[in-house]
């Protein structure tokens, strides 16, 4: 479940920090520190507990840590934790300010999947990314950017931009659900130690029992490598079927 979220979030300083608004904090501010380092080195330690925690154990003690400061100097910078998420996700979803769209002679189709790809690479390298609740986000100047760009490859397809968004919507519920289940299985690996071929075998007598035991005869038909897929399989699978319901929807 994506919830992780602070309630106490004041919206009106994200923005103004996300927009520009990062006038420098009083006199005894440590030298060389700035806002955007704070955010980096936030995004380095979620980074590094997302492999095997959730962003609770991200905490701005952590932060303060890793840059070698004390703790209530952050406040200086940024008002707390959920604020500094905010330009977290921002910051790591920045794309080159000189990139230009690419879709010469592709269809909506192939745009979105490469858009899909990377959306999905972006949840496995920044493991906390995909379980931060944005069903209210803030759209900052790197996420406003990304937006534009994808949009400015999609309109040319001449579907229509209300469609369009709800596809672009659609597509980025199914790459994080995709992604969380599968950064979740990652984390129980490292922290039981127990790989999933590992944790299957381990069932395997129970499972084999419950099999002969005449209870389940669809499940006792089945072949063998019924189960025998990877995430990355699961994605590329689910991503063409979304696309093709796209696609049967047009007609």
């Amino acid at each position: 479940m994506a919830s992780e979220r602070g309630d106490g979030r004041d919206l009106g300083r994200s923005l103004k920090l996300l927009w520009g608004d990062r006038v420098r904090p009083p006199r005894g501010r440590p030298p060389g520190l700035t806002l955007d380092r704070v955010i980096a080195a936030a995004v380095e330690v979620a980074d590094e507990l997302g492999e095997t925690e959730g962003l609770d154990a991200l905490s701005m003690r952590s932060i303060a840590t890793r840059l070698g400061v004390g703790t209530m100097t952050l406040y200086r910078y940024v008002p707390g934790k959920s604020e500094l998420l905010d330009l977290m996700l921002d910051h790591v979803t920045a794309v080159p300010e000189d990139a230009e769209p690419d879709a010469a002679g592709r269809s909506w189709r192939e745009i979105l999947a490469d858009e899909a790809r990377g959306h999905w690479r972006l949840c496995l390298e920044h493991p906390w990314y995909p379980f931060v609740d944005q069903s209210r986000p803030l759209l900052g100047p790197n996420s406003m950017r990304g937006l534009d760009r994808l949009l400015g490859m999609l309109r040319p397809t001449g579907v229509d931009d209300r469609t369009l968004m709800m596809m672009v919507s659609v597509q980025s519920d199914y790459v994080e659900s995709v992604a969380r289940r599968y950064i979740n299985e990652r984390r129980a690996e490292r922290r039981t130690g127990l790989s999933n071929e590992e944790f299957w075998a381990a069932q395997g007598p129970s499972l084999e029992a419950a099999m002969l035991s005449g209870d389940f005869p669809v499940m006792a038909q089945l072949s063998e490598n019924v189960f025998d897929f990877s995430y990355e399989e699961l994605f590329e699978f689910g991503l063409d079927r979304l696309l093709d319901g796209f696609a049967d929807h047009f007609g």
